[in-house]
């Protein structure tokens, strides 16, 4: 079966079979399978060709989703991905779009999300119909941000990037319902939080985020991981100061 929404956003960008092929490495024929016989790549192929299409590698290749083997072992572990680069925005966001009680977002930074459009909006939806959305941020000043960003080899840059991700949330600042907060706090994960599903990113000694490992979990009755990450949420949550602005940390043009 032909894969027309490839089809289509070669269309639309103005790529070719043989330019897309030359970026990603491979022969044009094999991208003229992918579009006319529906064949799907590599995975490291696939998201070579979907970032330079700018499109989503799952939206383009559903088959590239991570299957959930491991319900076997727990019912609270939808899926597991090795790395959160394996894990598209548009995810998250359609976890948040589910929310109706509560959406929180516990990291250092967050700066992946605050680019995607779909992200903004989302927000501003579920704020709009009354879902409480909390943002604990690393504040840049502290030692845990610098502990952490000489953990992950770019030392201040990490303090650099939470200012950057703050000009990013700024439009955010203000709505009804939504609170930012900035914490002090080592994190071992990051948590992203929608009413009873959560992603948590771990966090390991010498690997950025983005390369490290993303449980896919849901809330069950027993109690369990899920729980035990809402809790610690709430204990950031707890000790962490409130930020009105990013303004109020000073040295950010907003």
């Amino acid at each position: 079966m032909p894969n027309e929404r490839l089809r289509a956003a070669l269309m639309s960008s103005g790529w070719t079979y043989a330019t897309l092929a030359d970026v990603v490495g491979v022969d044009p024929k094999s991208v003229e399978r992918w579009v006319n016989l529906g064949r799907t790549p590599r995975r490291t192929a696939a998201l070579t060709a979907a970032n330079a299409l700018g499109e989503d590698v799952y939206t383009l290749w559903p088959a590239l989703r991570q299957p959930s083997p491991a319900r076997t072992l727990s019912p609270e572990l939808l899926a597991f991905y090795d790395r959160r680069s394996d894990l598209p925005v548009s995810a998250l966001v359609d976890l948040m779009r589910q929310a109706r009680h509560r959406i929180d977002v516990l990291a250092y930074s967050g700066f992946w999300l605050t680019e995607a459009p779909a992200f903004h909006q989302v927000v501003r939806e579920k704020a709009a119909a009354g879902v409480p959305i909390r943002f604990l941020l690393g504040d840049p000043a502290s030692e845990a941000v610098a502990v952490r960003g000489a953990d992950e080899g770019i030392g201040s840059a990490l303090a650099g990037k939470i200012q950057n991700a703050l000009v990013n949330y700024a439009p955010l600042f203000g709505l009804s319902g939504v609170e930012f907060r900035m914490h002090g706090t080592t994190l071992y994960n990051s948590v992203y939080r929608a009413d009873d599903e959560m992603f948590a990113n771990g966090h390991m000694y010498g690997v950025g985020a983005y390369r490290a490992p993303v449980l896919h979990l849901q809330r069950v009755p027993e109690g369990g991981l899920f729980e035990a990450y809402a809790e610690s949420v709430e204990r950031v949550w707890e000790t962490a100061r409130p930020l009105r602005s990013p303004a109020e940390l000073g040295g950010l043009h907003i």
